[in-house]
């Protein structure tokens, strides 16, 4: 097994947090970025293009894996075919990244290139069970035998503020069903909707399914955090929430000081299994939000 798996076997909290590769070529900032993270984490999942075109996940996340870090590599439907993804993911297994998170990704018209033409040709549920029959069988996704079967974990997202809660649980199933070995949600703001989602997962028994692991997300100014509020990325995001940053001397301290303090009720939470830090473009926080939190002594 390898270190994630490990983790995600061992009974502990486990410990991930994000990265954004870098817009540009400089092979100096993955090293930065690298240096940026804390050694602690049991996993790093490199974002694949989330807001606009950054540098190659695969690319960062091989380089990750080379340093000793179990790297999870994000990859987005909305930007492959099912060809590019099986060739990926094969990639990947051989640079030794230890598991892919399978992602729809938001429509290129939000703002990642609204001039590019989408893929869609399948969907994160339909990729989550064609990667898993490739992990287990062998097999590719048009049906051929593999030479080999690709050592990789697979995980995929859970949104606990889509209503109603049936389609929510609905579409949770689903994903466990294809295969996922862990579960991210989105940055948790609301801990009461949360905790109703979570109530809901473990009485129908999915949080012994898989690994339930939910994020959470440090604000930085704002405006950041009224743009997230307006355009409900995460779920709801309250005014109190808007106050407290709007308020403060130093929003990012602030920030930093909510998410750790939202990751600290979190890490109690009957049912969840860890906690992932939401910290792309903002690296150097995640060991503040450890610290602060008591998930790293």
């Amino acid at each position: 097994m390898n270190k994630l798996a490990q983790a995600l076997t061992s009974g502990r909290p486990v410990v991930m947090a994000a990265c954004l590769p870098a817009r540009g070529a400089d092979a100096a900032a993955i090293k930065k970025l690298s240096n940026a993270l804390p050694s602690c984490l049991d996993a790093i999942i490199v974002a694949d293009n989330p807001d606009e075109v950054h540098g190659s996940a695969m690319a960062v996340a091989a380089i990750l894996a080379g340093k000793g870090h179990a790297s999870v590599l994000s990859m987005v439907t909305r930007d492959r075919n099912r060809i590019a993804l099986e060739s990926d993911a094969l990639g990947a297994a051989a640079l030794n990244i230890s598991a892919i998170l399978c992602l729809s990704g938001d429509h290129q018209s939000l703002g990642v290139c609204p001039q590019a033409a989408g893929a869609n040709d399948i969907d994160s549920i339909q990729f989550t069970q064609a990667l898993k029959n490739m992990v287990v069988n062998g097999v590719g996704f048009n049906g051929g035998e593999l030479n080999s079967k690709p050592k990789l974990l697979v995980g995929a997202i859970a949104h606990p503020y889509l209503q109603p809660i049936e389609l929510n649980l609905l579409r949770l199933k689903k994903k466990i069903a294809a295969g996922a070995d862990f579960l991210l949600t989105q940055a948790v703001f609301d801990l009461q909707g949360f905790t109703h989602w979570m109530d809901a997962v473990q009485a129908a028994g999915l949080d012994k399914r898989t690994a339930i692991i939910p994020s959470v997300l440090p604000l930085t100014s704002a405006d950041k955090a009224k743009m997230l509020q307006q355009r409900k990325t995460y779920g709801p995001i309250g005014d109190d929430v808007i106050d407290r940053i709007s308020k403060s001397a130093d929003p990012v301290k602030e920030g930093v000081a909510m998410a750790s303090q939202m990751a600290a009720q979190l890490k109690r939470a009957p049912g969840v299994r860890g906690i992932h830090i939401l910290s792309g473009g903002c690296e150097p926080l995640a060991t503040a939000i450890l610290q602060q939190s008591g998930l790293v002594q």
